[in-house]
């Protein structure tokens, strides 16, 4: 126990040494005036504690490495937003739509809903959720109490918002937690078909997020989803890769049309400027051995039937060692990475047409 103990604090330090060695070019004072976040539960804050779902971790070993303690984070700790967050300059994680009050809605408000999808339908098996249209409506709202905050003049409200950042991760859900649900020989959709539909689905809501006032928008694909631990550990039979190549040939059809999606957006939509990171190449598992992660297929903790946590479970103590908490999520480890490249990423084939530090600079 005390080798593992000795392990864990060794890889919280050489954790602290890579986050301040590539973030000291971050200036104190934030870049943006607010951040508004879109998604799932990737970037849930908690927003889905107090609602009649499956789909909440609202105790340990969530949270484990977090300053709050259990919040509602899916992850041993930081998710990839939070960590924006304090690379945009913030001094604080941005406070969820089921909590936030007061003049805290000027800095940003994180809407993400564990369980949400592209389509409303999308995660009814695990009930109350927010969908990304959902997740809007609650934006209007904010927007409505930034107004009254700033003397309900509607230029001054709109020339602030186009000012801010905006993240919008979501989609996952619409494969694991609807189209992928359906055994393949029942399904009347071809893959084709199901991507080109999100597509049209996603380009709608998000010319609404940008008739609201969003101009600066960086949307995430959704990687390699089958590699994740919960399709890898029932595959069968198994694949020279380790993951279920199938699922990632579907899923590219969806990611591979995000960059002409931002292209599109960007050039016909007044001021706009969207930004696709593709989260297949900045995945940690990519570079794992210079990371020091040296688990990628397999949970961090020990998991129940529903692919989460198993509660008040004891997780690993290396866990800077995975890529994964649990079946679904990736570990702080991996979120801090991904924001990274996110953020500072040169590379096209990580962020385009540019990275978020610089959409933030716009």
């Amino acid at each position: 126990m005390a080798l593992a103990a000795k392990s864990w604090i060794i890889g919280r330090i050489i954790t602290l040494l890579f986050y301040l060695k590539l973030v000291t070019f971050i200036d104190a004072a934030p870049q943006v005036p607010c951040y508004f976040i879109f998604g799932d539960s990737l970037s849930d804050c908690g927003n889905n504690n107090k609602l009649q779902s499956l789909a909440k971790v609202n105790s340990p070993p969530y949270g484990v490495d977090y300053p709050g303690g259990v919040t509602g984070r899916f992850t041993n700790g930081r998710t990839f937003v939070d960590f924006l967050a304090e690379f945009l300059g913030f001094d604080h994680h941005m406070p969820g739509f089921a909590t936030v009050e007061g003049n805290a809605v000027l800095q940003g408000v994180n809407y993400a809903s564990s369980g949400s999808g592209i389509l409303n339908e999308t995660g009814a098996i695990v009930g109350e959720r927010f969908s990304l249209l959902q997740q809007i409506d609650n934006h209007k709202s904010i927007i409505t109490r930034i107004k009254q905050i700033q003397g309900n003049n509607d230029q001054t409200t709109n020339q602030y918002l186009n000012k801010c950042m905006y993240t919008v991760n979501i989609g996952s859900n619409d494969y694991e937690g609807n189209y992928l649900m359906v055994p393949a020989a029942n399904r009347t959709t071809p893959p084709d078909k199901w991507a080109a539909q999100l597509i049209t689905a996603y380009s709608d809501t998000l010319k609404t997020l940008h008739g609201l006032g969003a101009r600066k928008v960086a949307i995430w694909g959704l990687g390699q989803l089958g590699c994740e631990p919960s399709q890898v550990l029932e595959a069968k039979p198994k694949t020279p890769s380790g993951c279920v190549d199938d699922i990632n040939k579907m899923i590219s059809l969806f990611d591979n049309s995000l960059p002409k999606l931002v292209d599109d957006l960007s050039k016909t939509l007044p001021e706009a400027h969207f930004v696709y990171v593709n989260s297949s190449n900045i995945s940690p598992g990519n570079d794992a051995a210079a990371l020091g992660v040296k688990v990628t297929l397999e949970p961090c903790c020990k998991v129940g039937k529903t692919g989460g946590c198993i509660p008040n479970s004891a997780p690993c103590a290396n866990r800077n060692d995975y890529s994964y908490f649990d079946l679904y999520h990736p570990s702080e480890r991996s979120n801090l990475h991904g924001s990274l490249k996110a953020y500072n990423s040169t590379e096209p084939l990580d962020v385009y047409p540019m990275n978020l530090q610089k959409l933030a600079l716009l």
